[in-house]
């Protein structure tokens, strides 16, 4: 993708994966319940870093590439890492681990038969921790959190009986970094004891680690069976060793416990060779690893060698490719998103991949599974990827007579047409005001800033009148004063509140019409195209009008700053007699303003004007401003509603359209006599 994005659209994109990324280090780092696997997310961080190589000038201020993990948000006291804890680049192939080693060898400007020694140890599954000793007693732990602050775990740490509270013969500032980890077995016992006492059971051993670690009652954690294993250090008063290797064997004689498959390199192919064998026994190791860590082993190169943004250069995570196993697709169910998405869930016999049972599986999209051929029955072979989420990989019967699957085109949770715009595979319910499954989303939205922007009205009220059933379109926001007497004396709301909240609520009867529509929530509906809507037809109803007239997408379509996109959007949702009637509804509670402009009266009020060619004098934004103040409506195509067209130098089709309809046509100069005299 990057080689053909377009520089606009990879700012686009970069802005994007900014935000996703960062949803989902606060999932994963902050809250332990991430809801993508390990390979989708190294693919959005792949993503964004090849994008930025490209398009450096676009490197934005908050990208990913220049941050690690989250800012911790629990009650846990912060902490500020002496010392980064810095996370890894990854490799997904031999060739990558070759291009790593050239890399070194060409930064330190050695031969590339030069022998460059390499450390290289399982990957633990776990949570990143530093530990730090002074004058030999254990002070302070803290996870890694962002990279430059974490959360102070210190009584929770004290807890693992890995973790020394005393080291004899340590330098005076030792800080040992490693991971707590649970075995496979602690981890299947304690989700069994969870199971009998009613209390959380952990999707796999690293979530387990996580939140047993990240506890404010040090007494939990000391219940949890959490390990530690130590792969490197932070601060130190003192060097421990001429070289990683010999300093991990340093630590492990000071009583902390280090990988016993960690071993020194002296070339790819042994480097390569001590991987493969790790992978091999991957599935009998006590722990979960995702992958092998390779550290450049003398440490007077690893300080020539430095840092990148978050990573060092003498270090390389190589990922392990995800586990497989067989089963039966049962049944393909469809959950409805907060934004409309349909999307399809297998559901499957279940069956054991990498000591977890899987019974569920993203499907993603109709596509996929048309890809896929799946059909109810079908034998398939699954992955998890990054040992996280399940996925279909393979359908081992596709070549089977069986009944093909038929994607829904209807809501199952409202049963509005479920639709997918050209270009793209994400079927969506067209029933955006109506639908339960997007009914809090649509409430959020309708009361946001940018939209009515109804103070005092926000998420945790608008999810609270949901569960009471006090609200199911917009309209019963503004019938909330029946219910004045029933919110008194409900926890959080004095007569005060709710009365400050009523009165903001009354104050909106009479929005404004762009911000009105914009709240609407109609895909590709955003304030700018809402006012360029309005600019052209003035309010709400003669919208309805055009958008389920028989001419419907040419007449849209023909708004500048529209297109064909949301002209179809619009014709979708006003299709929908679920949305007419909620609209209906609402517009028996409110009276939004019609659009005013600052346009006098003249003889070209109400006219269509379409401006073609190159403008010499002024620029295209500026012509369209004229003929707005005019009272005119500046389209962007020529239609028989035209009625007059500008014409500069290298006019096309719409000069030639214009001639065929017998449409006036004037040069740039007669437009501006036109204005001058108006």
């Amino acid at each position: 993708m990057a080689d053909t994005i377009s520089e606009a659209e990879a700012a686009n994109r970069l802005m994007r994966l900014a935000k996703l990324i960062a949803h989902h280090d606060k999932l994963y780092h902050d809250q332990d319940a991430p809801e993508i696997s390990d390979a989708d997310y190294d693919a959005l961080v792949r993503e964004n870093r090849e994008l930025e190589e490209r398009f450096p000038q676009l490197v934005r201020a908050d990208s990913p590439s220049k941050r690690l993990g989250a800012a911790p948000t629990t009650v846990l006291a912060k902490v500020t890492h002496a010392r980064p804890m810095l996370s890894l680049e990854n490799a997904f192939s031999e060739d990558e681990v070759a291009d790593f080693s050239a890399r070194i060898r060409r930064f330190l400007n050695l031969s590339p038969d030069a022998v460059v020694a390499m450390t290289a140890e399982p990957k633990i599954d776990g949570l990143s921790c530093s530990v730090r000793y002074e004058r030999g007693e254990l002070v302070l732990a803290a996870t890694r959190g962002d990279g430059a602050v974490g959360e102070d775990v210190t009584p929770n740490v004290r807890t693992i009986s890995d973790i020394p509270k005393r080291l004899s013969g340590a330098p005076d500032v030792l800080e040992v970094r490693g991971e707590v980890y649970m075995s496979k077995e602690d981890f299947e016992a304690l989700n069994e004891r969870q199971e009998a006492s009613g209390g959380k059971i952990f999707a796999n051993p690293r979530n387990a680690a996580a939140g047993s670690l990240r506890q404010k009652d040090a007494s939990i954690t000391a219940a949890r069976p959490l390990r530690f294993l130590a792969h490197g250090w932070g601060e130190i008063s003192e060097p421990l060793a001429d070289s990683q290797f010999e300093a991990m064997k340093r630590i492990e004689l000071l009583g902390i416990p280090v990988s016993e498959l960690l071993v020194r390199c002296d070339d790819l192919t042994a480097m390569l060779a001590h991987y493969r064998a790790i992978e091999k026994a991957r599935a009998d190791l006590p722990f979960d690893i995702d992958g092998v860590v390779y550290k450049v082993d003398r440490l007077d190169l690893q300080e020539r060698l430095g840092f990148v943004a978050r990573a060092p250069r003498w270090a390389l995570a190589h990922k392990f490719p995800a586990e497989k196993a067989e089963t039966t697709l049962e049944a393909i169910d469809i959950q409805v998103g907060r934004t409309g998405k349909l999307t399809p869930v297998g559901r499957l016999t279940p069956v054991g991949v990498g000591g977890v049972i899987v019974a569920n599986v993203t499907l993603h999209n109709r596509d996929e599974i048309q890809r896929l051929g799946l059909r109810i029955g079908d034998r398939v072979r699954i992955q998890r990827a990054g040992d996280v989420i399940p996925q279909v990989v393979e359908n081992l019967t596709r070549d089977e007579v069986r009944e093909p699957y038929v994607f829904p085109d209807h809501c199952p949770e409202c049963q509005s047409e479920a639709v997918a715009e050209e270009g793209e595979v994400d079927v969506r319910c067209t029933g955006g005001l109506v639908c339960p499954a997007q009914r809090f989303e649509r409430l959020r939205h309708f009361v946001s800033r940018g939209a009515l922007d109804i103070e005092g009205l926000g998420e945790k009220s608008i999810a609270e009148f949901i569960e009471l059933g006090w609200l199911h379109s917009p309209a019963d926001i503004f019938r909330l004063r029946k219910l004045r007497d029933q919110l008194i004396g409900r926890e959080g709301w004095k007569e005060k509140s709710v009365d400050n909240l009523l009165g903001s609520i009354e104050a909106k009867r009479e929005p404004d019409g762009p911000r009105f529509l914009f709240g609407l929530g109609i895909r590709h509906i955003g304030i700018v195209t809402a006012k360029d809507l309005l600019k052209c037809f003035g309010t709400i109803e003669e919208l309805r009008r055009v958008a389920t007239s028989p001419d419907a997408h040419a007449e849209l379509a023909a708004v500048e700053g529209v297109g064909p996109v949301v002209a179809e959007a619009l014709v979708d949702f006003f299709h929908e007699e679920h949305n007419r009637e909620a609209l209906d509804d609402l517009l028996s509670e409110v009276r939004p303003k019609p659009f005013v402009t600052d346009a006098k009266q003249t003889e070209w009020t109400g006219k269509t004007i379409v401006f073609t060619g190159s403008l010499e004098t002024m620029s295209r934004d500026e012509a369209k401003a004229q003929a707005e103040r005019l009272g005119a409506r500046a389209a962007g195509s020529v239609s028989v509603k035209t009625d007059l067209v500008v014409a500069g130098p290298g006019a096309g089709s719409k000069l030639k359209k214009a001639e065929e309809l017998g449409i006036r046509v004037i040069n740039e100069a007669e437009w501006a006599k036109i204005v001058a005299e108006a």
